[in-house]
C-alpha cells in the first residue's frame, strides 16, 4: 500500500513538472537569440558591420515568431517569457556592446555607463511591457519598443560606414545612446500600425506612399533605413514632450482591457480573456 502511495505521488510530481511547448514559434525565438549572440561575437571581433546585420536578422526573426504563433494559435506563457529573455540579449546587450566597442569606448567610464544605461532601460522596458500587456492598447506602444531602438543602433553603424563618418568618440552617438534609453522607459505614445489591415481595400494613396518609401529606401538603403527609424523615435518623443497627438474625447486611449500582448510582434502570447477562452 505504501509502495502504491509513493508511486502515485511520483506520478503527480512528474505531471506537475512536465511541460509541453510549441516548437515552431520557440525555434524562431531561438533564431532571435542566435543572431543576437552572433552580433555580440562579431562586435567583440570589431566586425561592426556584420554585427549590425546580425541585429537586423534578429529583428526579422523576432517579427516572425509572433506572427507564426498567432497564425498557428500556438501561444503560450512559456513562449512569451522566453521571447522577453531573448529580446534582452539581442536588442539590449548586443546593441549596447556594439555601441561601446564601435564608438563610445574612447569616452572611458562615461562611455560604458551610457551603454549600461541603455541595457538597464531596455530591461525595464521589457519588464514594464510584460506586466502592462493586458491594459495597453495594441495600436500604440508605451515608450519606444526595444527592437526599434536596436534597429536605430544597427542603422547608425551602417549609415556611418556608408557616409564615411568617424564614429569613435562621437558626441552625437553618445547623446543618442542616452536618448534611446530614456524614450524606451518614457510614457510617449508610439503608433504600432497594427490597425492597418493590408488584407482589405485601402485608399489609393496608401499604394503611392508605399512606392515612395520603397524608392527612398532603395536609393540609399543604409542611410535611409537609419533616417526612417530615427525619425520614428524622434517624432514620438517630440509629440510626447509637446503633448501632441493625444486622443480626444471618445477616442481610444493608450490603455485598454482588451489589448493583445504584442510588442512589434516580438511576443507570442496574446492576453486571452475568459470570453476568448470559451470561444465567445
Amino acid at each position: 500500500m505504501a509502495h502504491f502511495r509513493i508511486k502515485k505521488q511520483r506520478l503527480k510530481l512528474k505531471q506537475r513538472v512536465s511541460m509541453h511547448i510549441y516548437v515552431l514559434p520557440n525555434l524562431l525565438t531561438t533564431g532571435t537569440l542566435f543572431f543576437g549572440f552572433y552580433a555580440i561575437i562579431h562586435a567583440i571581433k570589431s566586425n561592426f558591420m556584420m554585427a549590425s546585420y546580425a541585429i537586423v536578422a534578429a529583428a526579422i526573426f523576432d517579427l516572425l515568431d509572433g506572427r507564426v504563433a498567432r497564425l498557428t494559435r500556438s501561444v503560450s506563457q512559456f513562449g512569451a517569457e522566453y521571447d522577453s529573455l531573448c529580446d534582452l540579449v539581442s536588442f539590449g546587450i548586443a546593441p549596447s556592446l556594439l555601441l561601446f566597442l564601435w564608438a563610445l569606448h574612447p569616452f572611458g567610464r562615461l562611455g560604458w555607463l551610457a551603454s549600461f544605461v541603455y541595457v538597464a532601460c531596455g530591461a525595464l522596458r521589457l519588464a514594464r511591457f510584460n506586466v502592462q500587456a493586458a491594459v495597453v492598447e495594441k495600436n500604440y506602444f508605451q515608450g519606444l519598443p526595444i527592437p526599434m531602438a536596436a534597429g536605430i543602433v544597427a542603422g547608425s553603424v551602417l549609415a556611418f560606414d556608408d557616409l564615411g563618418w568617424e564614429a569613435k568618440k562621437s558626441l552625437p552617438l553618445l547623446c543618442m545612446t542616452f536618448l534611446l534609453a530614456l524614450v524606451m522607459v518614457s510614457n510617449f505614445r508610439y503608433r504600432s500600425f497594427k490597425d492597418i489591415d493590408l488584407k482589405r481595400r485601402l485608399p489609393f494613396y496608401y499604394l503611392i506612399g508605399g512606392v515612395i518609401i520603397f524608392f527612398l529606401v532603395a536609393l540609399r538603403p543604409e542611410v535611409m533605413i537609419f533616417v526612417m527609424f530615427l525619425s520614428y523615435a524622434l517624432l514620438g518623443a517630440i509629440f510626447g514632450v509637446l503633448r501632441l497627438g493625444r486622443p480626444v474625447k471618445g477616442e481610444s486611449t493608450l490603455y485598454s482591457t482588451h489589448s493583445l500582448r504584442d510588442e512589434g510582434d516580438d511576443l507570442h502570447e496574446p492576453v486571452i480573456t475568459t470570453e476568448e477562452e470559451n470561444g465567445v
